[in-house]
């Protein structure tokens, strides 16, 4: 796109540098020249298909398309002439120019950080001058740290946002938050986000994508399990692993522990962001609303999800023993709770939680601290023209940054599991978490404390990319789409 004078400000009257005919012709020509892009067929006309092409070209959100059609398809034949496109283009670009000159407060022309920290905080979102450089970065191409109405104009154009709220909406959820497969430090919500019900489609969405994404790998799960617990007197391998589980109950034996994984999404993901919000106020204490630092963010999360995992762990003890049982062993969930109960009491439901917990700060710490140095230098580095890295780069740092967590974190997953299937016989005690170590450092070395690490990183990526098209999906069902 041209860098041309359209609505340009600065000098004179909006009506008096709109009204030439030199201005109606530079506009026309720019929009003829956009609408020859995207006319792949040369038809004369644009369909949606064409129109999500040339949006991925732009680097642009494919599903922007749907709206700019359904808002600019003026007879409704689900194809658009240039003057559609061009009456679209121009309404537009009048919205766009009232929210240019709602923000540039000094009225100098230029948008700079200042000015964006202080049109967010007007509508009640906080943020650092870290992040409203980020903000503006993504929108700077000249590299001035300014924003003109020229790159202002062209960055939103095929964004169809109608007012700041739906900017301000977008930056949020582009620049500081990020959804992972695990939400270990969750979503920073204004007010008027919760009482609009945002927040819980947001987690709905969350858990609908968590439990197809753990659907879909629960074969991978369940071998992690029994290589994790097995006997190390018999060398099982992957392909062994299944074949055996698969001849010993059946195909559908694969998921079993499934259900009640699942189930635990909906309560641990309330759970946790409802104790992330007290912990949050607390950490905040008299800084007035603001957002949390990186830091703050990781504490509070950290803290949420070990309130949520003790709450909801007897469930993940549940889980490891529907897992692991033979055909026939439990009918079921509720009668697997009843006879640990009644053989090895109340205190059976929290076998592992120690390594459990512990295990918590270094996988969310590393995680965290990975995601955000790989999404950052992405986005310093190559993401200049758009506010989004991108699918495949978000997926990429997600997958890198939970295998670093894991590598570290993994040892404790281990002898929690092994407590968690710990079953209590006469005249066999069981092992603590520092005497499982020294079992397994004595007969198995340091390897041993990374059995089943394989299929464990086998299901990342299928995982991470399961949970995000879900996630996707779910996100317009609800409304949650930004």
């Amino acid at each position: 796109m041209g860098e041309d004078e359209v609505l340009t400000p600065g000098g004179g009257t909006e009506e008096n540098r709109d009204s030439g005919p030199t201005l109606d012709r530079e506009r026309e020509g720019r929009y003829a020249e956009l609408f020859e892009q995207l006319d792949l067929n040369k038809d004369g006309r644009v369909d949606i298909n064409e129109l999500k092409i040339g949006l991925s070209a732009l680097g642009l959100n494919r599903g922007e398309a749907e709206e700019i059609v359904l808002e600019s398809d003026i007879n409704h034949d689900g194809l658009l002439d240039f003057q559609e496109f061009s009456q679209y283009l121009w309404a537009h670009e009048k919205r766009l120019r009232l929210m240019f000159l709602n923000l540039d407060c000094n009225n100098d022309g230029r948008i700079d950080v200042a000015e964006i920290q202080h049109s967010l905080h007007k509508l009640g979102v906080d943020v650092t001058m870290e992040q409203a450089s980020r903000i503006l970065q993504s929108m700077d191409r000249d590299g001035t740290m300014t924003i003109d109405w020229n790159e202002w104009r062209d960055h939103f154009l095929f964004n169809p946002f109608h007012n700041m709220k739906d900017i301000v909406h977008y930056w949020k959820h582009s620049h500081m938050f990020d959804i992972g497969e695990d939400l270990t430090v969750p979503d920073e919500f204004s007010e008027q986000e919760r009482r609009s019900g945002l927040v819980w489609r947001q987690l709905v969405a969350g858990a609908m994508a968590g439990a197809v994404s753990r659907t879909g790998t629960a074969p991978l799960d369940r071998l992690k399990v029994f290589l994790q617990v097995g006997s190390t007197s018999r060398a099982i391998n992957l392909w062994s692993g299944l074949r055996g589980m698969v001849k010993e109950g059946g195909v559908f034996s694969l998921w079993r522990g499934n259900g009640i994984n699942v189930l635990k999404i909906a309560p641990e993901s309330a759970i946790k962001f409802m104790a992330y919000e007290q912990i949050k106020w607390v950490i905040r204490g008299s800084k007035e609303g603001g957002s949390l630092r990186v830091q703050e963010r990781f504490i509070a999360g950290s803290l949420a999800g070990a309130t949520a995992q003790t709450i909801i762990y007897p469930m993940e003890v549940l889980k490891t023993r529907l897992t692991l049982r033979k055909t026939g062993q439990y009918s079921g969930m509720a009668d697997c709770a009843r006879q640990i109960l009644k053989t090895e009491g109340i205190r059976a439901f929290y076998r592992g939680y120690l390594p459990n917990t512990l295990g918590i700060i270094p996988y969310a710490g590393i995680d965290l601290a990975v995601y955000e140095t790989l999404k950052n230098a992405w986005l310093q580095r190559f993401c200049v023209d758009s506010a989004d890295p991108g699918v495949l780069v978000l997926l990429g740092c997600g997958t890198i940054s939970s295998t670093c967590g894991q590598l570290a974190s993994y040892p404790l997953a281990l002898i929690r599991t092994r407590m968690q299937a710990q079953v209590i016989t006469e005249g066999k005690p069981t092992m603590t978490m520092l005497g499982q170590f020294k079992y397994i450092i004595s007969h198995e070395g340091v390897p041993g404390l990374y059995r089943g690490i394989t299929p464990n990183f086998l299901k990342v990526i299928p995982a991470v990319s399961i949970s995000y098209v879900v996630y996707e999906h779910m996100k317009k069902v609800l409304g949650v789409g930004y």
